[in-house]
């Protein structure tokens, strides 16, 4: 079995690292994926009591971006995740681009389909930037509440720092997007922007809890892996840097 050595952050520079690249990717990819399939539709799901309730099909997903979040903080540290943050949002920022690029070209005649890419990659820009801002604060916020509650912890009960890392960064993303977003927009009304900001808030903490055994594992495994435990005992917490 691989020896896991506890180290400061500080310590890792020009030190190798086997996956690293492996989980930014994956973290890219599942941000944009969730993105683009997810944010479109509209499902429902029969509640007890409540009955139909429609959601957000990208909630199924776009959590899972959190998780790869907490998995890189916990296993590289802070200033990783930040990296991987930016790169995250420079990806975001160019995939709306290109959206409204590749929507905006006239199509060829007899082409049928620019229906449905209006449809499904015409977003309004009011949320697509209210999107990748949330995105961007939320991200930050988990990432920073989660590395200083492993100092404080000790680095024990990762749950309690996976958990209660979503519930801060959750907060900060859901708080910027559905105002920004919504807030006086046609068919949204102050209460049900209010009522959709709590619930999606509620049901991705819930699923990021779900997940705390996925968590777990992935993070044991990552750790044995690359035999080595980071603590940002002296890192700079700051945002606004792309050093590692």
């Amino acid at each position: 079995m691989d020896q896991v050595q506890k180290v400061e952050a500080s310590a890792l520079q020009g030190r190798s690292l086997r996956y690293f690249d492996f989980v930014m990717a994956a973290f890219v990819v599942i941000l944009l994926l969730s993105n683009i399939l997810g944010a479109g539709k509209v499902s429902e799901i029969t509640l007890p009591v409540v009955g139909l309730w429609p959601f957000g099909a990208g909630i199924l997903f776009f959590p899972v971006a959190y998780v790869i979040g907490d998995v890189l903080t916990e296993v590289y540290g802070y200033a990783r995740a930040r990296r991987c943050i930016w790169v995250g949002t420079a990806a975001l920022l160019f995939m709306a681009f290109m959206s409204w690029v590749v929507v905006a070209l006239p199509p060829a005649a007899g082409w049928t389909g620019q229906e449905a890419y209006e449809q499904v990659f015409g977003q309004v820009p009011r949320i697509v930037m209210a999107s990748i801002v949330a995105f961007w604060a939320g991200e930050f916020v988990n990432a920073a509440v989660l590395a200083r509650m492993k100092i404080w912890s000790g680095g024990r009960h990762l749950w309690m720092r996976t958990i209660g890392s979503t519930i801060a960064g959750q907060g900060v993303d859901s708080l910027i997007f559905y105002p920004l977003a919504f807030w006086g927009a046609t068919g949204w009304t102050n209460d049900l922007v209010i009522k959709v900001l709590l619930t999606q808030w509620a049901l991705k903490v819930a699923w990021e809890a779900i997940l705390t055994p996925v968590t777990y594992m992935v993070v044991g495994a990552l750790k044995r892996r690359e035999g080595l435990d980071v603590f940002d005992e002296r890192t700079n917490f700051t945002p606004f840097a792309a050093r590692v």
